[in-house]
């Protein structure tokens, strides 16, 4: 192949110019990127198909159209490839089971004799290249003495051929052979590039095999995953669906059609992507890995958020297919987001020392009296996992829940002769001490704080629920002051309120847990269990105790 190019040279003389005409030949060049295209062709053949009886005419025809061959054949021991033979075997009996020929060449005849000829190991080139396991290259097929394809192939204007196997270690699936209507010399770099292309053919099937067995096995599933509440895919090597469940699809909003052209990174957040994509080849890699959290985008627009797990499937030491059951979190996320904006308002409030107003009726009047009460004690107690709740169940029937609850709560709090200063959301927070209220309120407090655990523990098994609550409790100093004659309204602030919500925030779902202060009031009346210390904002390490039950 010669290229040129050429330049005019003008003269002194008007009108007279020489022209300069220069060839360079780039026949290697050329050669170099037809065998690029074809590597590049292949590749993305393998990447983007979703068969193996759908790949092969695409590599037949990719292979003969980028390299200039006119003929292509895929030679099988079975009905079609896929089925493998191993190394020792000599009884195989190969067939032509695909065929792929340009329109520029007449080869009626010569595919005929083909489709019904057999070859066994070592008997013309299919025989040779199964029994050698290499590539192989003929200039002149016609001058081979092959006595069955020879003619007809002569009489198609066919001479050069090449061949090589598709093997995947020492398992050999099949081979292909191409003609050529040129005598070709021997392209020992072509030769090796082919036997590449067999490896990455024969790596193909045998994800594909894996991948249909994997998809046949988990039909024996497919009703407990299609009734599944969770999101449930999989996906092979490239990333390509293979299954999605019912919940999957109603979450997500595609079609079956619309799935099977897909690729899982088609849908992932943009946000997540990268983080997503690593991951799948960690998972690929063999890696075992925990939970996962993600975020898909519908077909509609909108954002899910998800957690779940993945794993993979090897078949041989190669990974075939990854499958994700995920939860959709959406709703517990955007619950918990407007659960988190009132936690901040209320520890706004309660947190940064901010009055919380408490107003009672006077008997006899009284004007403008301040005091100072020396100690008072304070429960939080706070219903865990608000926010899975809160996402799981309709607003009414949440607050029907939590309306019933509070109720007990108050029943309690009247009970005990406490104070309830307010309830926000889950969060349920008592006094007691203050000037109207009973000496001993401590062990008030502590007796309370039992019987909630019992009334959560009744509310559980008469509302099939599995609530569970976290305590708080610490007894420390308030301040008082009258500001109206015929009402007083107590203004509490100092560290106690700040505290009591820290110990019942860093508590055990379950569990009662008090400061080292309260301990020392309830320690002769009540079992504890000292659990430890723990770190309290602007107050460094405190101990702390769990409140078991009262000494009998």
């Amino acid at each position: 192949m010669i290229a040129f190019s050429c330049s005019v040279i003008p003269k002194k003389r008007k009108g007279l110019e020489d022209i300069v005409y220069i060839g360079r030949d780039i026949t290697a060049r050329q050669r170099r990127e037809q065998l690029t295209s074809a590597q590049y062709a292949i590749t993305r053949i393998l990447s983007e198909s979703q068969n193996v009886k759908q790949v092969i005419p695409q590599i037949l025809q990719s292979i003969c159209q980028n390299l200039g061959w006119d003929l292509g054949e895929l030679w099988t021991p079975s009905q079609y490839i896929g089925t493998s033979v191993q190394v020792n075997s000599l009884n195989a009996v190969l067939r032509c089971v695909e065929i792929w020929s340009s329109r520029i060449i007449s080869a009626r005849k010569f595919k005929a004799i083909t489709w019904q000829t057999t070859y066994t190991p070592g008997v013309g080139l299919p025989g040779q290249i199964w029994i050698r396991r290499l590539p192989l290259w003929i200039q002149d097929i016609t001058e081979d003495g092959d006595t069955r394809r020879s003619q007809p192939a002569a009489e198609a204007g066919l001479h050069a051929a090449f061949g090589f196997p598709i093997l995947d270690d020492s398992e050999i699936l099949g081979l292909m052979v191409f003609f050529s209507r040129d005598v070709q010399p021997k392209d020992k770099e072509l030769l090796q590039m082919m036997g590449s292309i067999g490896s990455q053919i024969a790596q193909f099937i045998k994800r594909k095999q894996a991948e249909d067995a994997l998809v046949e096995s988990e039909e024996r599933y497919r009703d407990l995953f299609e009734n599944a509440n969770d999101l449930i895919q999989c996906v092979n090597s490239y990333g390509r669906f293979l299954y999605v469940n019912r919940a999957w699809q109603e979450a997500l909003g595609y079609s079956e059609a619309e799935i099977v052209n897909m690729n899982v990174f088609d849908i992932i957040h943009p946000d997540f992507k990268q983080e997503c994509l690593q991951r799948f080849y960690r998972v690929l890699s063999g890696e075992k890995i925990g939970q996962v959290k993600a975020a898909f985008v519908t077909k509609d627009g909108q954002t899910i958020f998800l957690e779940g797990n993945i794993n993979c499937k090897f078949v041989e030491g190669h990974p075939v297919a990854t499958r994700g059951i995920f939860r959709n979190l959406t709703q517990q996320i955007a619950a918990a987001e407007a659960l988190r904006h009132q936690q901040e308002e209320t520890e706004r409030l309660l947190l940064n020392i901010l009055p919380a107003v408490i107003s009672k009726p006077l008997k006899e009047a009284a004007t403008n009296i301040a005091e100072e009460v020396t100690h008072v004690t304070v429960l939080f107690a706070d219903i865990v996992g608000f926010s899975e709740i809160a996402a799981s169940i309709s607003a009414i029937q949440l607050l029907n829940l939590l309306k019933s609850i509070f109720s007990t709560f108050d029943r309690l709090t009247e009970q005990y002769g406490l104070e309830r200063i307010k309830s926000i959301d889950d969060v349920y927070m008592v006094i007691g001490g203050l000037p109207t209220h009973r000496p001993d309120h401590a062990q008030a407090i502590a007796q309370m704080a039992l019987q909630m655990q019992t009334a959560i523990a009744l509310f559980n098994t008469e509302n099939n629920q599995n609530f569970s609550i976290r305590i708080g409790i610490h007894t420390g100093s308030v301040a008082t002051r009258v500001i109206e004659s015929k009402e007083i309204t107590y203004n509490l602030w100092g560290d106690t309120v700040n505290i009591a919500h820290c110990i019942e925030y860093q508590g055990i779902a379950g569990k009662i847990q008090v400061t080292e202060d309260t301990y020392k009031f309830l320690c002769n009346e009540f079992v504890f269990e000292k659990r430890g210390e723990i770190e309290v904002q602007g107050k460094g390490k405190m101990t702390t105790y769990l409140l078991i039950r009262h000494k009998e």
